[in-house]
């Protein structure tokens, strides 16, 4: 079934890798249009999630912020795909790092380092960091269910000069890696929701009470990693931008889950003040639960 799946699906993928821009954005439109008004593709849950992490907003305000973040969702959708041929200059023209002399200090620390970012704009597109940077490049990422989308996935994230690394294999292969020559960077997202059975710190995050995945503070901690936020930001369409800003360059500092909180804060922030490009279609709040008096 996940060959079938695959046959059915690649051939659009192909298709929209080889259009140009100004074509996948007129496809987008109107791939915008038959997911939200014709097949209402997850629309219960982005509802419920708007509704749970912004329960002052009127059904008025909600509803527009869930009408912009489709047609970005979308516009992320194609752009992915175009990913699979898209050219590195023209990469490099669309995602610009700023202020990469956050990373370079590090890296001159002779200093390992953990990049934390969110499921917000795009993040299919970071992976062009390495142009910015000496540090080898590491991407922490979860494994698809069909065997055939994870290899088409890791090969276009890889194509830049990444290493995928499992979210299954993360300790064994930081451990692997932390033994040979050369400086590190690990790229984490880290705002989706855990397994609730794996849950090991719960906290508040837009306005629920949540568990939080706290992998990256273990490994700086244990491995004396700096952690940097990445924040990115949609210029226009098509276009984006990243800045770095340093969390800390000493991990062992901070008490526990400080490091996780203050990653959280910097999220909060991002999505706050620009909800319609955060990533709402999954379940963030499944696992939400009273907070303990």
């Amino acid at each position: 079934m996940n060959l079938l799946i695959y046959i059915i699906v690649y051939p659009f993928i192909w298709l929209i890798s080889r259009l140009n821009f100004t074509l996948i954005y007129i496809v987008s439109d109107i791939l915008y249009y038959f997911l939200y008004y014709v097949i209402s593709y997850r629309k219960n849950v982005v509802r419920e999630n708007l509704k749970l992490a912004y329960p002052n907003k009127s059904i008025r305000e909600r509803r527009e912020i869930e009408r912009k973040n489709f047609r970005n969702l979308t516009d992320i959708f194609l752009e992915t795909f175009k990913s699979t041929i898209m050219e590195e200059n023209e990469l490099k023209k669309r995602f610009v790092f700023k202020n990469s002399e956050v990373l370079e200090k590090i890296y001159n620390n002779k200093q390992d380092v953990i990049v934390m970012c969110s499921h917000y704009c795009s993040w299919e597109w970071v992976f062009g960091v390495r142009n910015i940077t000496s540090f080898n490049i590491n991407a922490i990422y979860k494994q698809l269910s069909n065997k055939y989308f994870d290899k088409l996935t890791k090969s276009r994230r890889s194509q830049y000069g990444a290493n995928m690394i499992t979210t299954k294999d993360t300790f064994k292969e930081i451990s692997r890696l932390s033994k040979l020559e050369g400086l590190n960077f690990y790229g984490f997202a880290s705002d989706q929701s855990p397994k609730k059975s794996k849950a090991v710190y719960w906290t508040n995050f837009l306005n629920n009470y949540v568990p939080f995945h706290i992998g990256a503070e273990v490994i700086a901690k244990k491995y004396n990693m700096a952690i940097v936020f990445m924040d990115v930001q949609k210029i226009k369409r098509g276009f984006y931008e990243a800045s770095f800003s340093l969390i800390t360059d000493k991990p062992n500092d901070f008490k526990n889950y400080q490091l996780t909180e203050e990653y959280i804060k910097k999220v909060e922030k991002q999505v706050t003040e620009k909800p319609e490009y955060y990533t709402w279609t999954h379940k963030r709040f499944k696992h939400r639960k009273n907070k303990p008096i």
